[in-house]
């Protein structure tokens, strides 16, 4: 006869909860899992896993690639994902969603490139201030936009906009 640890227990009231939102949970190898959720045609994706610290590391990987990072609690990864399906339900409903999908993959994959770039080559100090300066330049136009434009989700404040 197998005993459950509290653990576990927490971990698979956490994957009912995932459930009940209507996610469909893959568990891959015991300690990693891959939660789905289909939101009419768009198709939102996470993965996690179970640190060796007993923290959980959380990605969302559809519909782009975003590093939540590690969260505490099995009651923080229900938590996360549940205000991440909410935040697209409610962006889903702008006439430029799709718009904007297309804009965050574009920036998805210039991190990726510039990850290459100074990877594979040697970057001189001053290109590598040019692209800072770019940084810097759309930094100060997602504030612009921010400041000028409506709120519309109040449930929780954005975590990285207010730093920038």
């Amino acid at each position: 006869m197998s005993y459950m640890t509290i653990r576990q227990i927490r971990h698979q009231m956490c994957l009912n909860k995932l459930r009940e939102l209507g996610c469909k949970v893959v568990k891959i190898q015991g300690v990693m899992f891959y939660v789905k959720y289909q939101l009419d045609d768009l198709k939102i994706s996470y993965m996690y896993h179970i640190n060796q610290d007993n923290t959980y590391y959380l990605e969302r990987i559809k519909p782009y690639i975003v590093s939540v990072g590690d969260l505490k609690s099995e009651e923080d990864i229900v938590n996360t994902i549940k205000i991440d399906i909410e935040q697209f339900k409610n962006a889903k409903k702008s006439k430029n969603f799709k718009d904007f999908i297309t804009v965050d993959k574009e920036i998805s994959t210039t991190v990726r490139a510039f990850e290459d770039l100074y990877l594979y080559y040697n970057i001189s100090k001053e290109d590598t201030r040019l692209i800072k300066d770019e940084i810097n330049s759309v930094k100060k136009l997602l504030k612009e936009v921010k400041n000028r434009s409506k709120r519309v989700y109040h449930d929780k404040d954005p975590e990285v906009l207010e730093d920038l």
